[in-house]
C-alpha cells in the first residue's frame, strides 16, 4: 500500500512570522506582519480615503501611517540611540506637536504612503544595524529617569504593541472608507519595501 503524498505545501506570505525562529526572529517577524497589515489596510486610496474620518475620532488613516512612522524613528534614533529626530521629519515641517501627525492631511497621497514606506526600510536597516551590534540585549539610551535603561528587546515589543492598537483603529477606518474587511492581505499583495528590498 502507498500513501500519496501531498505536494501542495502551504507557502508562507513573506511578512508571516517565523513558526519555529530565535527571538530576534519572532519579535522582528511579528513586527513585519503589523507593519504590512497595516500597510495593507491603508492601500489604494487617494488622499480623501487617507483622510477619511469617522464621527467618533479624529484618526485617519493617513493620519495613522505618519504616526507609525514617527514612532519608528523615535524608538529607533531618539530612545535607542539618543539623537533627535531631523530628517525626513524637519522637511516635512513636523512642528514637533502631539497630534501632527495625526492632523496633517496636506500631503498628498503618494507623499504620506512613501513616509510610511521609507521609515520601514530606514528602521529595519537600524534594528539590524542594532542586533549586529549587541542583540536584543543592546542597552537603549533612554531610561525611566532613575538610571534603568530599557534593552532593544523591550523597545522592539512597545513598537509592536503601538501597531497592534493601531492596526484594530486601521480595521475600522478602513471598513468606514470603502467597505474592505479582513484580516490579512490577498495573497498577490506585496508591501513595497518588500518589491524593493534594496532600496
Amino acid at each position: 500500500m502507498t500513501t500519496e503524498e501531498n505536494t501542495d505545501a502551504w507557502v508562507p506570505p513573506p511578512w508571516e512570522p517565523p513558526i519555529d525562529g530565535t527571538e530576534a526572529e519572532h519579535l522582528l517577524g511579528a513586527l513585519g506582519r503589523m507593519r504590512a497589515t497595516l500597510r495593507w489596510k491603508a492601500d489604494g486610496l487617494d488622499e480623501a480615503g487617507l483622510a477619511h474620518r469617522i464621527p467618533s475620532s479624529s484618526l485617519s488613516l493617513g493620519g495613522l501611517l505618519r504616526h507609525l512612522a514617527l514612532a519608528e524613528d523615535y524608538y529607533l534614533t531618539t530612545k535607542l540611540r539618543g539623537e533627535e529626530l531631523v530628517e525626513p521629519w524637519k522637511s516635512l515641517v513636523h512642528d514637533d506637536t502631539d497630534e501632527w501627525e495625526f492632523e496633517a492631511d496636506h500631503f498628498t497621497a503618494a507623499e504620506t504612503y512613501a513616509v510610511f514606506d521609507e521609515a520601514v526600510v530606514r528602521n529595519t536597516r537600524r534594528i539590524e544595524d542594532a542586533l549586529a551590534e549587541g542583540g536584543l540585549d543592546l542597552v537603549a539610551h533612554v531610561d525611566d529617569g532613575n538610571g534603568n535603561h530599557p534593552r532593544l528587546r523591550r523597545l522592539l515589543v512597545d513598537l509592536i504593541e503601538e501597531y497592534s492598537r493601531h492596526t484594530g483603529h486601521a480595521d475600522l477606518l478602513r471598513e468606514a472608507v470603502d467597505g474592505r474587511v479582513g484580516e490579512d492581505p490577498d495573497e498577490d499583495w506585496v508591501p513595497t519595501w518588500l518589491e524593493n528590498p534594496s532600496s
